[in-house]
């Protein structure tokens, strides 16, 4: 940790950036002063070497962690610190270890030469597709992550969906210019299906995308045909998104993995860059000063649809504000969308409406001909159907989980 610190201030220096002292103390767990010394000369304490070490107590962990598909040993080092042992001590010495017990998964191939670009000037996007993980409950979760990315300070922006349509694009980008407080001049994009619309082999951006940009205030840029690593920097932040891996089998619900994103994705922010060698919030605190202001709430509201997007779970249900309503079984797994309307929530999957209901304190919600389409896949006898059907929904959770 010394060792990143002292090189952090150092370019720091050689920008001519003054250093927020108070936020480098937060991010490294250092006393402010402690800092300062750093940042006029101090060199931190000799080492001292230990035959022992406290990993080892968690090598069986690693392992496992390693041998997942996608993983890699700063998402395992993450996620080890983050859930299991706070004082593992530095990824620099985590990686020392798993490299003295042959646990380095394969290098990945190189990457391409990045682009670099002005304060304020640009944005990358692109989608991390059909990322699939396990509850611990074995259910699969499969979904979306639109990765968001300022070109200068490589500030990111992560934002879970289901789906990747056009509607989806505008309310990830809305989202994206939110919590970054503003506009970049040009957002570059790859020529993917929402953005573009495709005549041959020619692909041209579709009007509403063209509006929707006039109307933000940005213009559009897409990736040369077979020249998608121009897009470098949003790519390169996939690797990140690996960090998700070790939480296969972790967590519950989708509130939970939800969450589990938005972590990760402050912890990009706050870890040190690769390439510029500082961690994005400390570039992203100028660049954000070179931005373009925000188009009215007005406009804004204009673009969004405020649907809620989830998946049907094993007991054919969806949850709106902590509560439980139920859809046909035949969803069951599938993605749909939740709309609120008039003291009602629709539900739909794809364009078709699929189940009603008013909005209730009540925790559980169920229609009865879903609680019986549901019970049916269970019990084949009518008259045992009957005989449930009678009972508070409650009960067919445990019933069903026996």
């Amino acid at each position: 940790m010394d060792k990143e610190l002292i090189t952090q201030l150092q370019i720091l220096k050689l920008s001519n950036i003054k250093p927020n002292f108070s936020e480098l103390a937060r991010l490294y767990d250092l006393d402010r002063r402690t800092v300062k010394r750093y940042y006029d000369g101090y060199e931190g304490k000799p080492k001292h070497h230990n035959k022992s070490s406290r990993l080892d107590e968690h090598y069986d962990l690693i392992k496992t962690k390693l041998s997942l598909r996608g993983a890699n040993v700063r998402a395992v080092y993450e996620y080890i610190k983050d859930e299991v042992d706070s004082g593992i001590g530095t990824y620099s010495n985590f990686n020392k270890y798993v490299k003295s017990k042959g646990l380095k998964p394969k290098k990945t191939e190189k990457g391409h030469p990045r682009y670099e670009t002005d304060m304020g000037v640009q944005a990358q996007v692109d989608w991390k597709e059909d990322v699939t993980l396990h509850n611990r409950y074995g259910e699969p979760f499969t979904f979306q992550v639109f990765d968001y990315k300022l070109g200068y300070s490589r500030y990111p922006v992560f934002t879970y969906k289901l789906y990747k349509t056009r509607q989806d694009v505008f309310d990830c980008l809305i989202a994206s210019f939110k919590a970054t407080g503003g506009v970049p001049r040009e957002i570059l994009f790859d020529n993917m299906s929402s953005v573009v619309d495709r005549d041959g082999n020619r692909a041209n951006i579709s009007n509403e995308m063209r509006a929707f940009a006039k109307d933000m205030g940005f213009k559009i840029k897409l990736c040369k045909p077979r020249h998608a690593f121009t897009k470098g920097k949003v790519e390169a932040l996939n690797k990140f998104l690996a960090w998700l891996i070790p939480y296969e089998g972790e967590f519950e619900t989708e509130e939970e993995l939800i969450a589990i994103l938005s972590k990760i994705n402050k912890k990009v922010c706050e870890r040190i860059c690769d390439e510029t060698g500082v961690p994005p919030i400390l570039l992203f605190q100028k660049e954000k000063e070179y931005l373009q202001s925000l188009p009215s709430e007005k406009v804004l509201e204009s673009y969004l649809t405020h649907d809620r997007q989830t998946t049907v779970r094993k007991d054919s249900m969806v949850t709106y504000m902590k509560n439980k309503y139920s859809v046909p079984a035949d969803y069951i797994g599938k993605p749909v969308r939740l709309k609120v309307f008039n003291e009602s929530l629709r539900i739909y999957y794809s364009t078709d409406l699929i189940a009603t209901h008013s909005l209730s304190d009540k925790r559980l919600n169920y229609k009865k001909e879903h609680y019986t389409q549901l019970l049916s896949g269970y019990i084949k006898n009518d008259d045992d159907i009957a005989a449930l059907e009678e009972n508070q929904c409650h009960h067919h959770k445990s019933y069903l989980m026996a």
